[in-house]
């Protein structure tokens, strides 16, 4: 494989890196492990996207041609070995909404027009439905319930995981599901690091109203002159282990969008000129 030299952070590997005629992808191995779902997180390589949507880019939003994100989906969906039909689309505006799928919504937001809005995670139990939501260094959170065989994926920024998105989504599991946070194994993406995240004021607030002293010192870093570094990874990780989730199944990203802006989207990095990468889970 011609693989892209590319930044992790810490000293374990994570993520798995994954080609597929010309696609790279990434996976979580510990989410591989669990035997019911596929699953993967797209990178910029291996689509038909041009210039600065090039190339794998899966948004029909930002301007990029319709039939090369057509293409762009049916490339991902070779490789899940599924039907551009059986996907679902979230319709991403920063909430803690969460929508229940089901048969009747298969192929909606790409095959046939989307009858929901303000929904930044789906959950399901059906199997070969393809989950999908879509970012550029905002954070994807995977959910894998092992025993009751549901998943769950979510977008979660800085407004999302503040609303605690993670949280959110393991609810609406139980309440749709049964599930128990101590049955899942979760999955928290690629997207912008603390190094990476500079933020106000305003945002500081919303983390120090929402999160107690002993973890603010560890996911809030003040800079000086209003700025602070926020850690959304390790806000993320204390959300899910505070909900229930033992710390042994949740693994978190090594990988930083804005850290490799050549081979991930990321909002930032290209100051908005960009398209978006997405995250896909099924039940097999």
């Amino acid at each position: 494989m011609d693989l892209y030299h590319i930044k992790r952070k810490g000293n374990k590997e994570v993520l798995k890196r994954n080609e597929s005629r010309g696609v790279e992808y990434l996976t979580f191995p510990s989410l591989e492990k669990t035997g019911i779902v596929s699953h993967l997180f797209s990178t910029r390589i291996g689509g038909a996207s041009e210039g600065i949507y090039a190339s794998m880019n899966l948004s029909y939003a930002r301007g990029d041609r319709k039939e090369a994100v057509d293409e762009n989906f049916r490339r991902i969906a070779e490789i899940m070995g599924r039907e551009i039909q059986d996907f679902v689309l979230s319709d991403q505006t920063h909430t803690a909404n969460v929508r229940k799928v089901t048969e009747e919504d298969r192929g909606k937001g790409i095959v046939y027009q989307k009858d929901y809005c303000d929904v930044d995670g789906l959950i399901t139990n059906e199997r070969h439905i393809v989950l999908a939501t879509f970012y550029a260094d905002c954070v994807p959170l995977f959910l894998v319930d092992k025993k009751h065989r549901a998943i769950g994926l979510s977008h979660s920024g800085w407004k999302g995981t503040a609303g605690r998105m993670g949280e959110h989504t393991l609810l609406a599991m139980r309440e749709a599901y049964g599930t128990n946070p101590e049955d899942v194994e979760i999955g928290i993406g690629p997207s912008i690091c603390k190094d990476c995240y500079e933020v106000g004021e305003d945002v500081a607030e919303a983390f120090a109203a929402g999160f107690p002293d002993k973890v603010r010192k560890d996911i809030l870093f003040a800079k000086g002159g209003g700025k602070y570094h926020l850690d959304l990874w390790k806000a993320n990780e204390y959300i899910f282990h505070m909900a229930g989730v033992p710390k042994e199944q949740i693994s978190v990203t090594d990988i930083c969008t804005c850290c490799n802006p050549n081979y991930l989207f990321s909002h930032r990095a290209s100051q908005g000129k960009r398209g978006n990468l997405g995250a896909f889970l099924c039940l097999i």
